[in-house]
């Protein structure tokens, strides 16, 4: 899933060997043991050296903010945030150079690659956020055209979406391309008159909604949830055909919706016996989308840096993080 490009104020930019390159800049490479990757702990420490991925959208900024906020204060690790596309991020759990993804949608094949096959990562379990994608329309739309939020009446109204991008189709703006999507072939599978275009991030996405409520121009685009801007405009979701297990097996095929994601953490393997104290705390972190909406909005709409916002919430939300320390031998409470 994925997201100008809300970032970590405290990332640190790790310089990595050669591979595939993401964004920001990091890279993934073929050498094995990145510096620093789930480092034993000094003596009489609780917590070593841990790589965080940081996939580009502010939802995952809160998770790893806040999990950055309590291994640092709580159990003295030394957290390097890598800012990764989520894809390449999973690559860096066979090359020793990614030890922990906070949020992970779905993503069977690269489960399939790096946790039964090739067994160098582990499901440490939900996140608690629970995640929608969809194709959602600004709220203006819904009263001026009946019917407009069922995929079947898309067609009467593409013309309203043509743009100088989308070839005299309809426009369907997507985000990231390195988001998680089935879009080009649901409008290929549904025999919809539209075309795909990307807006390139999160941020990008944002601004085109916020332009089409604003000046009641129309627009058709991907969206999700947990998400802060929802509660700025309350976009409308297009029922597309309802998702059945196994409806998307076939990337390629796929015209059902998309299913709900219950979010959940990866970590490497590497990291349970090297850095049991990180390990755990990931394995323990678990919020609403509510929580993780709060931290979002201070940092996309409030403007706060990544770890202004974590240690705010932090402060005001003592009793559930010292329950994620619960049983961490040498963890401070807050």
């Amino acid at each position: 899933m994925q997201r100008n490009h809300i970032r970590s104020g405290a990332v640190t930019f790790a310089v990595l060997a050669l591979g595939l390159t993401a964004c920001g800049g990091a890279k993934v490479g073929a050498a094995a043991g990145g510096s620093g990757s789930a480092k034993t702990a000094a003596k009489g420490a609780p917590c070593g050296a841990i790589n965080l991925a940081m996939n580009d959208w502010v939802g995952y900024t809160a998770d790893a903010a806040v999990y950055t906020e309590v291994a640092t204060k709580a159990l003295g690790c030394q957290v390097k945030q890598i800012p990764l596309a989520e894809q390449v991020a999973w690559k860096g759990f066979s090359t020793g150079q990614i030890d922990l993804i906070m949020e992970n949608w779905g993503h069977e094949d690269l489960v399939k690659q790096y946790i039964t096959d090739q067994k160098v990562a582990k499901d440490l379990g939900p996140t608690g956020n629970v995640g929608q994608i969809g194709w959602y329309v600004p709220p203006w739309m819904v009263a001026k055209y009946p019917g407009i939020t069922d995929w079947k009446n898309l067609n009467k109204y593409a013309s309203l979406f043509k743009t100088s991008e989308s070839g005299g189709k309809g426009q369907l703006l997507d985000g990231d391309p390195a988001f998680v999507t089935n879009d080009a072939a649901l409008v290929k599978n549904l025999k919809l008159n539209y075309k795909v275009v990307y807006a390139g991030s999160e941020a990008a996405l944002i601004t085109s909604f916020r332009q089409a409520q604003a000046k009641k121009t129309p627009m058709l685009g991907y969206f999700y949830s947990p998400q802060w801007f929802l509660s700025e405009v309350a976009l409308k979701k297009v029922t597309l055909p309802a998702y059945t297990a196994g409806c998307d097996a076939k990337a390629q095929d796929v015209k059902c919706d998309y299913p709900d994601y219950k979010l959940n953490k990866i970590a490497s393997t590497r990291l349970e016996t090297g850095n049991p104290a990180a390990f755990k705390l990931a394995q323990a972190f678990k919020w609403t989308n509510a929580d993780q909406n709060v931290i979002a909005r201070y940092i996309a709409e409030d403007k706060m840096t990544p770890a202004a916002a974590a240690q705010k919430w932090v402060a005001a939300n003592p009793a559930k993080v010292n329950a994620w320390l619960a049983g961490i031998p040498g963890a401070k409470k807050f």
